[in-house]
């Protein structure tokens, strides 16, 4: 089954690929590695906010992974053209904005990886990070940034 006919079984529209919000490139490649920088809890001009713990529950946190997640998934399309060409996941680092006393980051983040393991299926099983932090770049709740391998064009 092809990468988007998996997008598709699960539900999930890749939207226009993020802005950069600072002086850096997307998307880089080194080889057959694809560097994804960290994407954030946004969709269209609404950005999700706040600090997990506080603001925010694990499932809003939750979803907000998702969603960053989903625009890994739209930046890797708008750099290969195709996700077909998408080998595997290698890695994945999540930041989760929360209080001092929040300890479900990988909670939170377990919503991203499902994201990547609906699209690539087992390959899509990666290694990971979950990071609690007090504050992310535009007051964003959730931001994640992967590693992917590609086959070679």
């Amino acid at each position: 089954m092809s990468v988007y006919e998996n997008l598709k079984e699960h539900g999930i529209e890749l939207p226009k690929q993020l802005a950069a919000a600072g002086l850096y490139k997307p998307v880089n490649q080194a080889r057959n590695l694809v560097f994804i920088s960290g994407q954030g809890s946004m969709v269209d001009d609404t950005k999700i906010t706040g600090r997990v713990g506080a603001d925010l529950s694990v499932e809003e946190g939750a979803a907000a992974a998702r969603i960053c997640a989903i625009n890994t998934l739209a930046a890797l399309e708008a750099y290969l053209g195709d996700l077909n060409r998408v080998k595997r996941c290698v890695k994945i680092l999540g930041f989760v904005a929360s209080t001092d006393d929040f300890h479900e980051q990988a909670q939170v983040i377990n919503s991203a990886s499902q994201v990547f393991i609906d699209a690539f299926g087992e390959e899509g099983r990666h290694a990971r990070s979950a990071i609690g932090s007090n504050a992310l770049p535009l007051g964003l709740a959730v931001e994640v940034e992967s590693i992917f391998e590609i086959e070679e064009a």
